[in-house]
């Protein structure tokens, strides 16, 4: 089977690993800060907080801009369900802008419409999370400058998109938003196995979403109530456990080494299947001028009108085949959850429909030409079966 994802491990990153388990911390270390240091440089952000996942990362981000009962927090429907859960952990109420039907990122056309309804009817957003779907950036300045008219605050979902650029930059750099947040999970870009982390220029946002992170602790002298001793420590907040390890931050210093060269090898993957997709019955991704893709994945549509094969005939035949696809992502509103809250299937109909034909071939570094082309002749031997 060849995976739609999977990470690479390297020596170097078990020899990482294992002089951390060698030494004196396993947990908050020296790792920890040592990673989050060379995200931000590597970015472009004054701040990184590494967490135990991006989901961690979402929720503590929320809550340091100040989210809850009440607010409404709106996101893409394209996504994958942390994206909006992190607005319902915070008592907050989740909405969705449909999608883009190129980028398949949140549109910000269909952002503006909704914002001039919600301002008619009192609900504004308090935060707004657009998520960088498989790696391409979204219209950044144009939902920034939506923000700067409706007073919403901006987190970038950028769990597929480490590595990728928006108008010449690295995405991370905060340039456009309150606060970035990205994935570490095993298939995404690097792995530390789970984590995450947010980055932000805001020293204040730091200092809250730091706080959060520990279970809502403190034991900086300048912040105590009182001063009993050497040990002392107070509760200021309530927090939660989202530390990250010095193993994992062990492993993603190690991962960062060859990030660059990641991003270069999943483009050439991605440009090969351009080069072989294109003139066949699916369409391939397009890409918005202003942004590099990451490319976290690689989707493909099926373009219905010109094949007898279904969706999940396709999907099917290409498992049977041993070509581990898979799609990203089923719209958020249309899961059980969601339509428990009183959301419906026709929502969203640009993103519905983009589910219907969406399917993600395997792309990662290690990927051999090999299997490529493996992948491309399956998929061409399925569409053109009769």
């Amino acid at each position: 089977m060849i995976p739609y994802g999977r990470q690479e491990i390297t020596e170097s990153d078990i020899d990482a690993v294992v002089e951390v388990l060698k030494s004196d911390f396993l947990t908050q270390g020296p790792m920890v800060p040592r990673f989050e240091k060379r995200i931000t440089k590597y970015c472009g952000a004054n701040y990184g907080l590494a967490v135990n996942s991006a989901t961690s990362a979402l929720h503590v981000a929320c809550l340091s801009l100040g989210l809850g009962v009440g607010d409404w927090l709106w996101t893409s429907p394209i996504t994958f369900v942390a994206s909006a859960n992190c607005g319902l952990y915070c008592g907050a109420h989740v909405d969705f802008v449909d999608i883009d039907p190129r980028t398949y990122n949140l549109c910000p056309v269909a952002l503006e419409k909704k914002l001039i309804e919600a301002e008619k009817a009192g609900r504004l957003p308090k935060i707004i999370v657009p998520v960088h779907l498989s790696g391409q950036p979204c219209e950044l300045r144009e939902i920034y400058n939506l923000g700067q008219k409706y007073g919403f605050k901006i987190i970038e979902d950028a769990s597929h998109a480490i590595g990728g650029r928006y108008r010449d930059e690295l995405i991370g750099n905060c340039r456009y938003s309150d606060i970035t947040v990205f994935s570490f999970h095993p298939v995404k870009i690097i792995t530390t196995a789970e984590g995450g982390m947010a980055v932000t220029n805001d020293s204040e946002l730091y200092e809250r979403m730091s706080l959060l992170r520990s279970h809502g602790i403190t034991r900086d002298r300048n912040k105590l109530a009182s001063d009993d001793g050497p040990w002392y420590y107070e509760q200021i907040d309530l927090g939660f456990n989202y530390r990250m390890t010095d193993i994992q931050a062990a492993l993603g210093v190690s991962q960062m080494n060859r990030l660059d060269k990641y991003i270069t090898r999943r483009s050439a993957i991605a440009k090969r299947y351009d080069k072989y997709l294109s003139n066949i019955d699916v369409m391939v991704p397009w890409q918005h001028p202003d942004g590099n893709s990451a490319w976290h994945l690689y989707i493909i549509r099926l373009q219905r009108e010109k094949t007898s094969k279904t969706h999940r005939q396709v999907f099917e035949a290409l498992r049977g085949q041993g070509i581990g696809v898979n799609l990203h992502y089923i719209p958020v509103h249309i899961q059980p959850y969601y339509q428990r809250l009183g959301f419906e299937k026709g929502n969203f109909p640009i993103a519905e429909d983009y589910y219907t034909e969406a399917i993600s071939l395997p792309i990662y570094p290690t990927l051999k030409r090999k299997q490529q082309d493996r992948v491309i002749s399956s998929l061409i031997s399925i569409l053109n079966e009769q």
